[in-house]
């Protein structure tokens, strides 16, 4: 992928609470823990699954650290939407004290 473009970016603490925010990481990270509002599409699929994310909205895209999410973020760029990766990705969200949830019986971490 080329980054020689600077990546559109936003800090955790400034997605807003009603904004679409498309968590790109692997099953097993989103049980572990995922911001409650995030749609879970991983990085992987979303060739496939590219018609679930709204075109017609900006779209905030989140992973563990902020590497898959950017990239994602210049290939829906490319494609047409208007997305930012969330800098940091959920190791930010959680540092930022944003809500999170996981599917398991403990406290949700990130993983």
């Amino acid at each position: 992928m080329n980054f020689g473009e600077e990546v559109p970016a936003v800090g955790a603490a400034d997605v807003p609470r009603d904004g679409y925010l498309l968590d790109v990481r692997e099953q097993d990270e989103w049980d572990a823990g995922h911001a409650p509002e995030a749609v879970h599409i991983p990085m992987r699929q979303l060739g496939d699954r590219a018609g679930e994310v709204p075109r017609d909205r900006e779209v905030f895209v989140i992973c563990r650290s902020g590497a898959r999410s950017a990239q994602v973020t210049v290939a829906l760029n490319q494609a047409g939407w208007l997305a930012r990766n969330v800098a940091g990705g959920m190791q930010s969200w959680a540092e930022a004290g944003r809500p999170m949830e996981g599917a398991g019986d403990g406290p949700p971490y990130v993983a």
